[in-house]
């Protein structure tokens, strides 16, 4: 039997793990390598708002978790593509799952902000 893994516990190499998922920008490139390989330039134009910078951090951090691989095609000019791993595609199960109920509860959680008081929104 393997090792138990506890989140809560402080030392817990598991909480690295939770916080990978959890980066800012992980669900939106995990979820954009769903279709299949993209190149870089393809997967900052479908993921909205992020700078090249993070994708490029993202990225990185991504492969050296083994969710994704780069792969170099011996090409002029260069072309790389990035993909999901098969552990990358054992994530898309719990992402769809909360990426489902986000966008079925906006209405609630937008209701639940609008009756805060303004001074309050700001300091969570």
């Amino acid at each position: 039997m393997g090792r138990a893994y506890n989140v809560m516990a402080a030392t817990c190499p598991s909480r690295t793990v939770l916080h990978r998922i959890g980066a800012r920008w992980t669900v939106f490139v995990v979820n954009a390598l769903d279709g299949g390989p993209r190149r870089f330039t393809e997967l900052k134009g479908h993921i909205r708002g992020i700078t090249s910078k993070a994708l490029t951090e993202t990225l990185r951090s991504l492969e050296a978790d083994g969710l994704i691989s780069r792969h170099e095609y011996d090409e002029n000019p260069p072309r790389v593509e990035y993909a999901l791993t098969p552990l990358g595609h054992s994530l898309l199960v719990p992402l769809r799952a909360v990426r489902r109920w986000a966008e079925e509860h906006v209405p609630e959680i937008e209701l639940a902000r609008s009756r805060r008081p303004v001074a309050e929104v700001g300091e969570s």
